[in-house]
């Protein structure tokens, strides 16, 4: 145990302060930010009075002597009136007591000069020259005052106001100054806290409407939000300092989290009725697949250049099922990476987004043997996503029998480093651009009649489940320009 300690342990034994002061004093504590700010603010302002307290107790000091040296040098006059300074003992007494000093010299052309004197002092004075007395001395004089002996005395010296002269001594007693100076603390002490009350009272007034009351509203608010998401919040008020912006910014949060949990709540419900339909969509295609089984033995040549058209969407579909489940909990199974031949997915994808030749077509410009590692079927999910929406745009456009042609969309690829890129651009009417910042949220959609607002929420989702993404890079009445970044640096699978 240290020096400290132990002192500190003997003032609470000697005081009979409980060793659990600490602990029992936290349930009176303060803990509100209004308790805490009222005692900020009156401690702050007892320190500012205590600042002046100082400079106000040293004049008072220096006034005080300054009085008793005025008092003696009109004595001193009146001494001086008389016939060879004579004075007798009891009237020296009387105007000795009057003044309120022991003695008083006056120094003339250097002849110094006792016109009145007292008897002998008990101790020897302390001297203070108030002509070049420093600003700390000033200071430090009421604290010697204060802590002098009763028979203390101090002996001034200062220049005359009144007569002629090099300067005036006057030695005067420091027990009445000390009384006065003790009185005067006192009350400039009581003073002091008395302002610092209601100048407290006052500033906590003024920050209590300023502040504490919009922030409790915004806790309020806050509180009543997590209890209730569905809760309106109350109207930002019009404040253009940080409490207006701050409940401006929570108006707009609550607004965003509320929309996203609604989005949510919609997804969770297409989720749980995806899943009861889910048994039933894989009894049908495990029918549809051995129907195409049987279809697969027809002579019919037609029949045979279709089948393996319809045996690739039968089998994405049955793999679609399997993972429908993993998609209701917003997740998608690892890719499994293997190297595709670009144009060929690229062919694929046109067909199942419904692509033809004589209606919207498909033109590339991908380089020869272009290959990318992705995940064949996300990529193929991806590519028929973006080619459908584009065909549906191109489709839907008011202006579209102005155009030459049915309508094109082109895909282009290339490399960025070790990155596959991907552009697929089309000659329709362009994104309004009320849906542009929110093109990728779920259930956004910009057909009026069909489309569920998934399908570029899901390829984004497909993309970065590759380490790489999908982004809007152009849109316009000219047409639209997707792309797709796909990193090329992981292993194949």
């Amino acid at each position: 145990m240290s020096l400290g300690d132990d002192l500190a342990g003997k003032v609470r034994e000697r005081l009979k302060i409980p060793a659990d002061w600490r602990e029992r004093l936290k349930p009176h504590a303060p803990d509100g930010l209004s308790s805490r700010l009222l005692l900020l603010t009156v401690a702050f302002t007892l320190a500012v009075e205590a600042l002046i307290i100082a400079p106000s107790a040293a004049s008072f000091h220096e006034r005080w002597l300054t009085d008793r040296l005025q008092a003696a040098e009109l004595a001193s006059v009146g001494v001086e009136a008389l016939p060879y300074n004579a004075v007798d003992d009891n009237t020296a007494e009387s105007m000795l007591r009057i003044g309120g000093v022991s003695a008083v010299a006056i120094s003339d052309q250097g002849v110094m000069r006792q016109l009145l004197q007292a008897p002998q002092l008990t101790r020897a004075p302390d001297f203070i020259d108030l002509r070049r007395r420093g600003l700390a001395a000033r200071l430090w004089d009421p604290v010697v005052t204060l802590m002098g002996k009763p028979d203390r005395s101090i002996r001034v010296r200062a220049k005359p106001r009144y007569r002629s002269g090099d300067f005036i001594d006057v030695v005067a007693p420091a027990q009445p100054l000390k009384l006065e100076l003790r009185a005067f603390l006192l009350n400039s002490l009581l003073v002091s806290m008395l302002i610092s009350i209601v100048a407290g009272a006052l500033l906590y007034a003024g920050l209590a409407f300023l502040v504490l009351q919009p922030l409790r509203r915004v806790t309020r608010s806050i509180e009543g939000f997590a209890a209730d998401v569905e809760t309106i919040a109350p109207t930002p008020s019009d404040r253009h300092d940080e409490i207006g912006r701050v409940e401006r910014e929570l108006a707009r949060m609550q607004d965003e989290v509320r929309q996203s949990l609604r989005a949510r709540s919609r997804l969770v419900a297409l989720g749980e009725a995806v899943a009861k339909i889910n048994h039933d969509l894989r009894n049908m295609l495990t029918s549809a697949q051995m129907a195409s089984e049987r279809l697969a033995a027809s002579a019919d040549p037609q029949v045979a250049k279709a089948m393996p058209r319809l045996e690739r969407a039968l089998g994405r579909a049955a793999a679609l099922t399997r993972n429908v489940l993993d998609y209701g909990k917003s997740e998608e199974p690892a890719p499994i990476l293997v190297r595709i031949p670009l144009a060929a997915a690229a062919a694929s994808a046109a067909e199942d987004a419904g692509l033809d030749p004589a209606g919207v077509r498909l033109t590339k410009a991908i380089p020869t043997r272009f290959a990318v590692i992705a995940d064949s079927d996300q990529l193929h999910r991806i590519l028929v996503n973006l080619m459908r929406n584009a065909r549906q745009a191109i489709e839907a456009d008011a202006t579209r029998g102005s155009r030459k042609g049915k309508g094109v969309i082109r895909i282009a690829a290339g490399t960025d480093g070790e990155t596959a890129v991907i552009l697929i651009a089309d000659d329709g009417p362009g994104i309004p651009p009320r849906l542009s910042e929110r093109l990728f949220d779920a259930f956004v959609s910009g057909k009026a009649s069909e489309g569920t607002g998934l399908g570029l929420t899901i390829s984004r989702e497909l993309a970065a489940n590759h380490g790489g993404e999908l982004r809007l890079v152009d849109t316009g009445p000219n047409g639209t320009t997707f792309e797709i970044r796909l990193p090329q640096n992981r292993p194949v699978t």
